[in-house]
């Protein structure tokens, strides 16, 4: 039996430990202290962010690792997304520290209250890997144009020791968290996205910061629009869903807006706004588009080029600006002959960068905190979650089943290109919240 000075002094390397400090040399030396340690540790958890950055990745990885460290598991961040997992090396004294990152309390503590990812992100895509993406040391075993380089970030999730991954991402990063979960990974995910559009849960991480920074760079831009009577058109974040649209014009952002979900007569736009600019005293009045908005008169999307990115999506951009000049040619016509100017802004990643709101520093504590507890549950599989107001989880395959859009009938006044609103017995956040529980 351990007296107690030896229990003292075996609980204060452990503590060494659970800093990722390590234990002192040849403290493994003898079998019962090889023992306790490996009772002592409940196992290894992984945290990767994937795809865009967001406001409030950082409290939700500060979360996840103060959780865990205090109920006893290490914690080790992948860095770069999916891409930390393809680049690491199982070779004998590779130098594997920019693709994994020890976390400690005081690690994440410093991090917790900024913006961005500290892990640092990508759009790697491991079962869809380009040539010229496969990194050096498996260059010889992935020759094709583009490579499924799954069986190596299941051989490196072994090697580093991972027994849970929760990857925090969008629908293309989890999609990728379902397949290693299909080939016996432990995967607890958490849903993150500007847009909103996970399906499964009413909300994302970054999603209120948003929304928030919507509505306040569009009130900055007043005065310009204003200045000169202009119509003021600024494009939104929002592929397939309009959610970044609509709730800040419900919330008096703007006069009207656009949604991928319902394609726009640029001559009906432009007849409402000019409309809103005459009762307006200052002569100006505002619209938000979705990047992923359309047109009637035209087929698809906007892009600022052909490229794809390995989820085979192209870069959207530029239908604000098309809509705009639509708009200026389009106006005199309701003006009495006399063309409107635009004034045209994309916010991009004004809205995305910079600290996150108070929702989205308090959602990501909760979601790690969640995480964990199914982690403990040993409940794998499986996605954190908000539905109607409520803390919950679905299950992970939800994210890939369908996409979560803006239902058009309840939500969007086609005739006034504007939101309906009708609150009475909705959630809180109102239009996020009618996917079909599993």
């Amino acid at each position: 039996m351990l007296g107690f000075g030896v229990l003292q002094h075996l609980i204060h390397i452990g503590t060494k430990i659970d800093r990722h400090e390590g234990p002192p040399a040849g403290v493994f030396n003898t079998t019962p202290i090889r023992v306790f340690f490996l009772l002592m540790s409940k196992g290894t958890i992984g945290i990767l962010t994937g795809g865009g950055d967001v406001p409030g990745l950082n409290p939700a990885i500060r979360a996840i690792t103060i959780r865990a460290l205090r109920d006893g598991y290490k914690v080790m961040g992948i860095r770069h997304g999916w891409g930390g997992l393809v680049d690491y090396s199982r070779e004998k004294d590779a130098n594997n520290t920019d693709s994994i990152l020890p976390l400690r309390e005081d690690i994440v503590n410093r991090a917790g209250r900024t913006g961005g990812t500290f892990l640092h992100t990508s759009r790697t895509r491991p079962s869809h890997l380009p040539q010229e993406r496969v990194p050096p040391h498996l260059a010889g075993t992935y020759t094709e144009k583009v490579n499924d380089a799954t069986k190596d970030v299941l051989k490196n999730l072994e090697h580093i020791g991972i027994d849970v991954l929760i990857p925090i991402g969008g629908d293309d990063t989890l999609s990728y968290g379902k397949r290693l979960h299909d080939e016996g990974v432990h995967v607890v995910a958490i849903p993150k996205t500007m847009d909103n559009d996970v399906y499964g849960t009413d909300y994302c991480i970054g999603f209120s910061t948003c929304v928030t920074r919507t509505i306040e760079l569009t009130h900055r831009l007043r005065t310009s629009a204003g200045s000169h009577e202009r119509f003021l058109v600024i494009e939104v974040f929002g592929r397939y869903a309009g959610f970044t649209a609509l709730l800040p014009t419900m919330a008096g952002a703007a006069d009207r807006c656009v949604i991928p979900e319902y394609p726009v007569e640029v001559e009906h736009l432009a007849e409402l706004l000019t409309a809103d600019r005459s009762k307006n005293p200052s002569r100006y009045s505002v619209v938000l588009i979705s990047e992923g908005a359309r047109l009637a008169s035209h087929e698809g999307m906007s892009f600022e080029g052909e490229e794809t990115d390995m989820f085979g999506h192209r870069k959207l951009g530029g239908i604000g600006d098309r809509i705009g000049a639509a708009l200026r040619e389009a106006s005199a016509k309701h003006n009495k002959g006399r063309r409107v100017d635009v004034v045209n802004q994309r916010l991009g990643y004004l809205v995305r960068s910079g600290d996150p709101d108070a929702l989205d520093s308090i959602v990501p504590m909760a979601f790690g905190n969640l995480a964990l507890d199914l982690v403990v549950r040993k409940q794998y599989g499986r996605l954190v979650s908000i539905h109607r107001g409520f803390y919950d989880s679905v299950p992970l395959a939800n994210v890939t089943s369908e996409k979560k859009v803006v239902d058009v009938s309840k939500y969007y006044n086609t005739e006034r290109l504007r939101p309906i609103y009708q609150f009475d017995g909705a959630p809180l956040f109102i239009m996020t919240s009618d996917w079909k529980t599993p």
